[in-house]
């Protein structure tokens, strides 16, 4: 699986909520709404999800591995630090 675009906006203040991201696997096929989250341990990338009649969240997209998880997390959070240092 190859990312090969990331498209990041960053969002200013105090909110843990620090970008919206999308990604493009092959050039075939985008996934929107991956959130940058920072967390007690630093940032990390949550994937898209849905609000269910019982108030809990369900993720409508999701890597079925943690080597794909680490990957997508690598490339949107590298994106995210790269806008970081050209602002």
């Amino acid at each position: 699986m190859n990312i090969t675009d990331v498209r990041v906006k960053k969002f200013n203040g105090e909110n843990r909520l620090k970008a919206i991201a999308a990604i493009t696997i092959d050039d075939c096929f985008v996934v929107h709404e991956l959130r940058v989250i920072d967390g007690k341990d630093g940032l990390f990338v949550a994937m898209p999800s849905r609000k269910m009649p019982n108030g809990e969240f369900k993720d409508v997209a999701h890597p079925i591995n943690q080597e794909t998880r680490n990957h997508i997390e690598t490339v949107v959070i590298e994106a995210y630090n790269n806008l970081e240092d050209e602002a």
